[in-house]
C-alpha cells in the first residue's frame, strides 16, 4: 500500500460496534486491493461445535447473489437430465460423474445437488465432497426431486453455510463493487436465516459477535 492510499482509508474504532449502514460504508471505502474484493461476515456462535444437535447447517437466498458465477453439479438419474440442462447446472451425470470425482479426487463445481435416489452412491465420494462443504444435504435442501428449481436457486444466488470446528460461520454476501444497498439486503436476509436455525438446546446468547471486512481489509464489529 502506498503512502496516499494511507491517507485516503478511514479510520474506526476497533473496540466499537457500528450500524449495518455505516460498517458497509467503511469496508467499501477503505477497499484498496486492485481485484473487487469480498464483503465477508464473520460470526462467532454460543454453540457448542461438539454436539450435533447444536450444529447450523443451512442455507439462504441472497437476494442480490454472490458477485460470483457458480458452477452447479447434478447427481441425477436419466429422466432429469432435461430438467438439469434447462436449469444451467453446470455438470450433469450420475455414476459415471461419481466415478470420474473418484478417480480424480477433484471437484469443479462449486454446489451440488442430487436426486435422494443418487444418495447412496455419493456416500463413496464424501470424503471427497464433505471437506469442501459440497455435499448435498436434506437440511440444505440440495437433495430433491426439484432439481430444475434448486439448481436456479443456486445460480441465483443461494448459498449454503455451516459452522466450523471453533462454532464460527463465515460467509460472502457480495462484492465491494455492489452498492450499499443490495449489501445490506444481503447481510439481512443471512442474519435472518441464521436466527431461524437457532439450536433448541442453546439457552445463552446465540449470537455473540458479528464483524464485517472485505478480503483484504479488517474486520469491522456490527450492532445486531
Amino acid at each position: 500500500m502506498n503512502k496516499s492510499d494511507k491517507k485516503t482509508q478511514l479510520e474506526f474504532d476497533k473496540s466499537k460496534i457500528y450500524e449495518i449502514d455505516e460498517v458497509l460504508d467503511l469496508v467499501k471505502k477503505n477497499s484498496k486491493a486492485k481485484f473487487d474484493e469480498s464483503v465477508e461476515v464473520h460470526i462467532r456462535l454460543g454453540i457448542d461445535p461438539k454436539k450435533s444437535d447444536q450444529q447450523i447447517r443451512t442455507s439462504v437466498a441472497l437476494p442480490h447473489g454472490t458477485g460470483k458465477k457458480k458452477r452447479v453439479a447434478a447427481f441425477i438419474t436419466p429422466e432429469k437430465i432435461e430438467d438439469a440442462k434447462k436449469a444451467g447446472a453446470d455438470l450433469i451425470g450420475g455414476e459415471d460423474l461419481i466415478n470420474e470425482i473418484k478417480e480424480k479426487g477433484q471437484c469443479n463445481f462449486d454446489a451440488a445437488v442430487a436426486m435422494p435416489d443418487m444418495m447412496r452412491q455419493l456416500a463413496s465420494i464424501a470424503k471427497i465432497l464433505g471437506p469442501r462443504g459440497l455435499m448435498p444435504s436434506p437440511k440444505s435442501g440440495t437433495v430433491t426431486m426439484e432439481i430444475g428449481k434448486v439448481i436456479k436457486e443456486l445460480k441465483k444466488g443461494k448459498v449454503d453455510f455451516r459452522n466450523d470446528e471453533s462454532g464460527n460461520i463465515h460467509l460472502s454476501i457480495g462484492k465491494v463493487s455492489f452498492d450499499l444497498e443490495k449489501l445490506k439486503e444481503n447481510f439481512n436476509a443471512f442474519m435472518e436465516v441464521l436466527k431461524d436455525a437457532r439450536p433448541k438446546g442453546i439457552k445463552g446468547e446465540f449470537i455473540k459477535n458479528v464483524s464485517v471486512s472485505s478480503t483484504m481489509g479488517k474486520g469491522i464489529r456490527v450492532k445486531v
